[in-house]
């Protein structure tokens, strides 16, 4: 869901929650991201201030309310707080992660059939929560269904209705959006929990063709194609047609009950997620499962020649994951310092070869002059009988060579300057020092004798 900042008109705090970011704006009010001192973040819907001061409103607005407390379900946003005496009353509920599914198609294209009819079961869940509870949402859409990662999730309820109330909506006024408005709603008659059929049908269709049933157009055009005109599903594919066309149907009694369509649904995302012979889908599986394994199934086979080339791209990149990398030609092969690791018996004998680069390396003796100290270090040799790298024995008498070398030649330094140095304690004696003569100026001064 895009955030936007605050504005400078919004509140920084409403109730005892804290607002971060803007989440979007309705007929209603503004929606804002906020949370609370523990950190749950909630979505926080403030009322519009012209319909605060409508006391009709708030009536309707406080019954609204009341209701959706009594919705229990995992495919709904919990509400948290609200407080209907405010001077802008509001209500916060549960804030769900995830992009619409409106954004989703939006953005990604149609859906698969698997992935419609696992979000369709799981929404039917939902639905069948809030219609136990004596409440029909009135305004299901695709932007008011959020797919989280753990399944899809109903939520802004700003206009939802409890069952058996009287209606405070003027005559020929929609509430809705259209396109997604059931003609009952259009007409102005009462709701019922088939409205939300009609409207789920709709939001289906738009996840299968990325369009609305009932095409584009003025607010006026819509409301007419709703009432006087069929639904545009060719678009759909063959195994949600027939469930989706009962759904919007124009007599409320045609549509198939939150129930029956719940259950349809599932059996239709068990079939297109495992084929005909079905799977760990059916057998009463939750539409929560479906979805989340729809989402993790291909929605896009390649056929002909795309088949082809993913195909040798697969084998290629299996061949070349279970094959070790093989070492540049210009390169020696990996080898390890001949002290470093132990050779055992079976190591000596070649029955425990090592593979480097793709090659069998064996650690076997050096026929050639032993050390130093009288041993003889093992080497390593490729089957292609060239030794890798420097021979370091080798690399040592050199060392030790010039060790030798340099020694010699201080020695010899040290005896030539021997010969040139003192005389005295050899029985030699030398001339006592002359004193100079000193001046009255004292030395080198004016007045002195040179010797």
């Amino acid at each position: 869901m895009a955030m936007m900042r605050l504005r400078r008109e919004d509140p920084r705090v409403v109730g005892t929650f804290r607002l971060h970011r803007r989440l979007g704006a309705g007929g209603m009010g503004v929606v804002y991201l906020g949370s609370d001192k523990r950190g749950q973040r909630v979505a926080l819907k403030v009322i519009r201030p012209d319909l605060a001061e409508d006391q009709e409103f708030r009536s309707r607005f406080a019954r609204e309310v009341s209701a959706a407390r009594r919705i229990r379900g995992g495919c709904t946003a919990r509400l948290v707080a609200a407080d209907l005496d405010a001077d802008r009353p509001w209500f916060a509920t549960q804030y769900v992660p995830g992009p619409s599914l409106h954004d989703k198609v939006n953005e990604g294209g149609p859906l698969s059939p698997a992935q419609v009819a696992a979000i369709g079961a799981a929404l039917s869940e939902g639905l069948l929560a809030v219609h136990d509870a004596g409440v029909v949402h009135r305004d299901l859409k695709p932007s008011n269904i959020l797919l989280s990662p753990k399944g899809p999730r109903i939520i802004d309820f700003g206009i939802a209705w409890a069952t058996g109330a009287s209606t405070l909506t003027h005559v020929g006024t929609a509430v809705g959006s259209p396109g997604f408005l059931a003609p009952e709603q259009v007409r102005g008659a009462a709701v019922t929990p088939a409205t939300d059929i009609f409207a789920l049908g709709a939001t289906l269709a738009y996840a299968c063709t990325a369009d609305s049933p009932f095409g584009q157009g003025s607010s006026e055009v819509m409301l007419y194609r709703v009432v006087h005109e069929e639904a545009q599903l060719a678009g759909v594919p063959d195994a949600l047609a027939p469930l989706l066309a009962s759904c919007l149907a124009k007599d409320p009694a045609d549509r198939p009950s939150t129930l029956s369509l719940s259950l349809r649904l599932k059996e239709i995302a068990a079939r297109e997620a495992h084929g005909p012979s079905g799977g760990p889908l059916e057998n009463g599986a939750g539409a929560g499962a479906a979805w989340q394994h729809a989402e993790r199934r291909p929605t896009d086979r390649p056929t002909g020649q795309r088949a082809e080339e993913y195909a040798r791209q697969r084998t290629e990149r299996r061949t070349a994951g279970n094959s070790s990398p093989r070492p540049h030609p210009s390169r020696p092969a990996a080898s390890h310092d001949a002290g470093s690791r132990p050779s055992g018996p079976a190591s000596a004998a070649g029955k425990n070869p090592r593979r480097t680069g793709g090659r069998t390396v064996r650690r076997v003796p050096a026929a050639r002059p032993s050390g130093p100290g009288g041993k003889r270090a093992p080497v390593r040799t490729t089957s292609g009988g060239r030794r890798p790298g420097p021979d370091r024995r080798l690399l040592r008498q050199r060392i030790i060579v010039f060790v030798v070398v340099t020694l010699l030649v201080a020695l010899g330094i040290a005896a030539a300057q021997g010969c040139q140095g003192p005389t005295h304690g050899l029985g030699v004696e030398r001339p006592a020092p002359v004193a100079p003569a000193w001046g009255a100026d004292g030395p080198y001064g004016v007045g002195e004798q040179n010797p």
